[in-house]
């Protein structure tokens, strides 16, 4: 599934935003879908105001054994305070706007150049590539929660 795809099922599933099961998450589908967007809206702007300079690329053990199986272990990382919602359940009209911002920021760090970069606090520095690569595990992580409290 691409990312643009995870943010259209992000987008259709703001109409189930106070769901929730705690048997899956003691979160709701709407602090699933604005943590996500919150992520890729924050990864984006960071990857458009970076130095492609600045990119070195060192190995890292959790970013080459996590990113290419596709997989997020659930519960062994906490989200940064930055990308965390402020509420339980945030609001429809923040999750539209968030929709839409991430539909813009995603357009445009399409024609970046291959070392744009973001610093991931465990993977390490990111190029670009590797970025999209992140926010696209990232995204069908919380994608799958939120499959699941719905299902």
């Amino acid at each position: 599934m691409t990312l643009t795809k995870l943010v259209l099922y992000f987008e259709k599933n703001i109409e189930n935003f106070d769901k929730t099961n705690p048997n899956v998450s003691n979160s709701t589908v709407a602090w699933q879908i604005d943590h996500s967007l919150k992520v890729i809206n924050n990864v984006c702007k960071v990857l458009i105001k970076s130095d492609p300079d600045d990119y070195q690329w060192k190995f890292n053990f959790y970013r080459s054994t996590t990113l290419p199986i596709n997989y997020f272990p659930r519960g062994k990382v906490k989200a940064p305070k930055g990308v965390r919602p402020e509420y339980d359940m945030p609001a429809k009209e923040t999750l539209t706007q968030a929709i839409a911002d991430a539909k813009s920021l995603l357009k445009r760090i399409e024609n970046l150049p291959e070392n744009s970069n973001f610093k991931h606090p465990i993977f390490g520095l990111l190029n670009l590539k590797t970025s999209k690569r992140f926010l696209k595990v990232h995204s069908y992580h919380h994608y799958k929660i939120i499959r699941e409290i719905l299902s």
